[in-house]
């Protein structure tokens, strides 16, 4: 059998690259330099699986907040976290997914977006 490849473009906004810097820096601040870094592979690893495009399981549309809209949470594969992904198909590049927000789960997502 053949395997297809399905590797997708991962973009970050600078929201979201701005949230990833953040988010591990409040962590190593709370828990400690080597929880930040363990927390900074879990959402690279989320980031990562991203790579193998929308259709990835855990993937969730979000069209009720704005049209297009999808999340995956980061925590997977035997991963903790407390974060989603926030992200949209590109409009403008193929197979390109444009990551716009990292946000804690249990923030109002509608209002961050």
């Amino acid at each position: 059998m053949t395997r297809h490849k399905t590797d997708w473009t991962v973009r970050l906004t600078e929201s979201a690259s701005n949230g990833f810097s953040h988010i591990v820096r409040w962590t190593s601040e709370q828990f400690g330099p080597v929880q930040g870094r363990a927390y900074a592979t879990t959402l690279s690893l989320a980031l990562q699986d991203l790579m193998s495009g929308p259709s990835l399981p855990g993937v969730r549309a979000r069209d009720e907040i704005m049209a297009g809209l999808m999340t995956l949470h980061v925590a997977r594969n035997r991963r903790k976290g407390r974060h989603f992904i926030m992200f949209r198909i590109s409009a403008t590049q193929v197979r390109t997914i444009d990551v716009l927000r990292i946000l804690h789960d249990a923030m109002d997502l509608p209002q961050h977006v």
